[in-house]
């Protein structure tokens, strides 16, 4: 089981594969092989995909994490960095064999989405990762949820706007950042309410904290996760460290 990894400790563990054992940091993000999911601290999640990091998509992350990034520019590069991660994301829904026919009279052994899928913004920060959605995926369908907070700060949904043939389509549940995991928790149980298989969800965001990602994948083991990075940590106050501060805020410009 090849692999790859990032971050930093002085604590070692030992990954045993075909290609040899291999030392990896014990606190380390930890990239598996083959679609085979991903180690964070420890823990291995089968269902959370990272995005193989580069350099330049280091380079789009640093523009986005920037303080001093203005506005148009962090709408330039989050659209560029949403647009591959929909790309990455639709790898991991199932195909089909398709044959078609060339302008050259060949045949070409291909191949098609199996089922139908739509997606699901989660308002307001969701909403930024349509306009990616519908570039790659002409013609799909995009539901909304809102979700608030009560007086002692648990989210709550508000409001719910969905396809109605919703229960039999695979949903890409678009938010880019996943903190403490309360708010995607909550959007996951009203499309659990309208009939979706928890299996059938596929939940993108652009960072995702260790934090986020064991409450999720504790309450819904059956949800995919697709991220491009994955932070440190989350502050006392829930925010996802080193962030990127209020996505929402930055994209759409109410800072």
């Amino acid at each position: 089981m090849s692999s790859s990894s990032s971050s930093s400790s002085s604590i070692t563990t030992t990954l045993h594969g075909s290609d040899g054992e291999k030392q990896v940091e014990q606190d380390a993000v930890v990239r598996l092989a083959d679609g085979g999911g991903t180690i964070v601290n420890q823990i291995v999640y089968p269902r959370l995909h990272l995005i193989k990091m580069t350099n330049h998509l280091k380079s789009i992350m640093t523009m986005l994490r920037n303080r001093e990034t203005p506005r148009d520019r962090f709408i330039f590069y989050a659209d560029r960095l949403i647009r591959l991660l929909i790309e990455e994301a639709l790898s991991y829904l199932p195909f089909e064999e398709k044959n078609v026919t060339t302008p050259t009279n060949s045949e070409y052994a291909g191949l098609k989405l199996l089922s139908k899928i739509c997606g699901v913004s989660v308002v307001r920060s969701g909403e930024s990762m349509e306009a990616g959605l519908r570039q790659v995926c002409q013609k799909v369908r995009i539901g909304k949820i809102l979700i608030t907070r009560d007086e002692k700060n648990n989210p709550q949904a508000r409001y719910a706007k969905l396809p109605p043939d919703i229960s039999g389509r695979r949903v890409l549940l678009l938010d880019p950042m996943l903190a403490t995991g309360g708010s995607v928790s909550e959007a996951i149980r009203v499309l659990l309410e309208y009939g979706v298989h928890e299996e059938n969800i596929f939940f993108l965001n652009l960072i995702a904290a260790p934090e986020g990602i064991e409450t999720l994948t504790k309450k819904y083991s059956r949800v995919t996760i697709i991220t491009t990075e994955i932070d440190r940590t989350i502050s006392e106050a829930g925010v996802s460290l080193p962030g990127v501060g209020d996505f929402g805020d930055r994209y759409f410009g109410t800072e």
